[in-house]
């Protein structure tokens, strides 16, 4: 699987639950925090800044899905990453 011009393949990060006085806020509860969190698996050949492996933040609602083998993916544009890690 390679990613080609602008777009990049990354994988999710799972989000650690989190208890807050007594309530467990899940990544489905958290809907004030716009961004998720992801690693990136493949890059397009015109995406700079960022290279494989890099640990990146994007637009929850960027992108679209995709299944790879047994792994989901989620495939992106360069411009919905707001932040590298």
């Amino acid at each position: 699987m390679r990613a080609v011009n602008y777009y990049i393949v990354i994988k999710p990060c799972k989000k650690e639950e989190i208890n807050v006085g007594g309530l467990l806020l899940t990544e489905k509860t958290d809907k004030d925090n716009r961004y998720l969190k992801g690693e990136i698996i493949t890059i397009g050949n015109l995406v700079e800044g960022v290279d494989i492996g890099d640990t990146i933040y994007y637009d929850k609602s960027a992108g679209h899905g995709i299944r790879w083998g047994d792994n989901e993916y989620k495939v992106i544009t360069a411009r919905d990453i707001v932040l590298v890690e």
